[in-house]
């Protein structure tokens, strides 16, 4: 059971040259929010510059039989925090990321399970991100949600990030 004001422990950062191991970072994120373990998350990959979720509908389902819309929206911020984490990690940063600002459209009801894609929103936005960190040890970046049910798009979200600087 997790105590309020104690942060969770860092999962230690992979080694050089090496990915993170995207199932050892999902077991680590089911300790560090406990929500995550009711999401419905079943797996994690990425695709190029992508992060995608699978997901189960069942335990987001609403009065109506379709996706709650609060459950999809805590899901389109938390892919993009996982999105930033991912992406230091990559490059052996460990500084803490939290979202400044986050937006979502719902287009069409969730009517089975989906897939949640992320992606910056300008291509150009890593590398900017990467200058702003080297210079000044902080940044942010705008990234895209996408969640599709089958091949039917249902939601879009776009969230703001801050990278804070190391303690």
């Amino acid at each position: 059971m997790r105590d309020i004001g104690i942060p969770h422990p860092r999962l230690p950062l992979p080694k050089r040259g090496k990915g993170d191991d995207l199932a050892a970072f999902q077991a680590w994120l089911w300790e560090a929010i406990p929500l995550v373990e009711h999401l419905g998350l079943e797996r994690m990959e990425w695709q190029g510059d992508v992060l995608c979720w699978h997901l189960k509908l069942v335990p987001n389902l609403n009065d109506k039989g379709t996706g709650f819309g609060g459950s999809l929206t805590a899901q389109t911020t938390l892919i993009g925090w996982c999105w930033v984490t991912l992406w230091l990690r990559a490059r052996q940063r460990q500084q803490d990321v939290v979202v400044a600002e986050a937006s979502q459209r719902f287009l069409a009801p969730v009517r089975g399970d989906y897939r949640l894609e992320c992606r910056p929103q300008d291509p150009h936005a890593t590398s900017v991100l990467g200058e702003r960190l080297d210079e000044r040890g902080k940044g942010r970046i705008t990234l895209v949600q996408r969640l599709y049910s089958g091949d039917r798009l249902c939601l879009e979200a776009c969230g703001d990030y801050a990278v804070l600087p190391e303690a």
